[in-house]
């Protein structure tokens, strides 16, 4: 049974990165599961410190965009999630290639939610854990 009560299509989500931090970044959702969001990312120019790993900080922008989406879509239209506190220990260096984070749902509540993400490299080897905590407030008018 799926938790989401927005639409999930694909397709729709990824436009609603145009002109934002994501897009920057070259992350792109990739699928939804029933209980999870999906994203892989670049290690690139855009994404490396300056020697040459993926850069912690991408990895939270990662982790944090794919825990906030979701949340988002786990709340009715009236609902939205704003981030409240967002960790990350980092794992293993990765200096090339395409990262990519499921967003797993750990607490969904009237007013708060966590979610668990974890980064992947290409070997489905652990690059990050994080942990995204949110509020679920109304949604300004």
């Amino acid at each position: 049974m799926s938790i989401w009560k927005k639409n999930t299509d694909l397709a729709r989500l990824n436009a609603t990165s145009e002109n934002t931090l994501t897009a920057h970044l070259g992350i792109l959702y990739t699928e939804v599961g029933d209980n999870s969001l999906t994203g892989t990312m670049p290690v690139d120019q855009r994404t490396v410190q300056p020697f040459g790993l993926l850069h912690g900080g991408a990895s939270v922008a990662l982790a944090e965009t794919l825990g906030s989406l979701a949340a988002n879509l786990a709340v009715p239209p009236s609902k939205v999630c704003v981030g409240l506190e967002v960790n990350a220990n980092h794992i293993r260096g990765v200096k090339s290639g395409i990262v990519s984070g499921t967003a797993t749902a750990l607490h969904i509540g009237y007013t708060t939610q966590i979610w668990s993400i974890a980064i992947n490299n290409e070997r489905g080897q652990l690059v990050c854990t994080s942990r995204l905590t949110v509020a679920v407030i109304n949604k300004p008018a």
